[in-house]
């Protein structure tokens, strides 16, 4: 099995947290998002991270890839059992990369003024949300999920971002302390994820 994987990719890292979690090894290639190598070219039609490849099987989509992995390797289960909450986690991790996803590219790609806006929304979104990482031990459940796997590489670059959460969103704060101490959030970042955080904070 081996991964083509942009060590900055928000997408990336949380497949890489999927790995880790379950202790799957897999060859990790490194790659550059924006300058892909024909490997990456020849096996995935829209030319994108993360790319997945097993055997004669390739996966091209962050979601699908981690849904496999958690099929495929069974143990620990990081979506439900039971369809209805399975569904509901799958909701959940859609409406993350439409609400949130999407505003994180747009500040990160837009000009100045689209930037500033798609800031200030996420910003708000998730204060209006915060609540949420209130009622439960992880992200809409007391178990650790896939969904979690969505959240917590977006809240990472919250500070590339720009956006400092006030004390009304300090339930995301908790949240964030403890996410960022599971083992496999640590085991999932980079050198490059590493010194991106910590040469904002300089």
């Amino acid at each position: 099995m081996m991964l083509f994987s942009d060590p900055i990719c928000p997408y990336c890292h949380r497949v890489r947290m999927v790995l880790a979690e379950k202790g799957i090894t897999v060859e990790v290639v490194n790659v550059d998002a924006h300058n892909l190598p024909r490997e990456v070219l020849e096996v995935n039609p829209y030319g994108t991270v993360p790319t997945f490849v097993d055997r004669d099987l390739r996966l091209y989509e962050s979601r699908i890839i981690m849904e496999y992995l958690d099929e495929r390797f069974p143990h620990p289960p990081l979506l439900p059992v039971d369809p209805v909450s399975r569904a509901s986690a799958r909701l959940f991790m859609y409406r993350i990369d439409q609400d949130w996803y999407s505003l994180m590219r747009r500040i990160l790609k837009g000009k100045h003024d689209d930037a500033n806006k798609a800031r200030k929304e996420l910003r708000e979104s998730l204060i209006v949300t915060a609540p949420v990482f209130a009622a439960h031990k992880f992200f809409m459940s007391d178990e650790f999920s896939l969904v979690d796997c969505c959240v917590a590489p977006l809240l990472y670059r919250l500070p590339l971002l720009g956006i400092e959460l006030p004390q009304q969103a300090n339930a995301i704060n908790v949240y964030k302390k403890r996410i960022f101490a599971w083992e496999a959030f640590r085991l999932s970042l980079t050198e490059a994820e590493k010194e991106m955080i910590a040469d904002i904070g300089r």
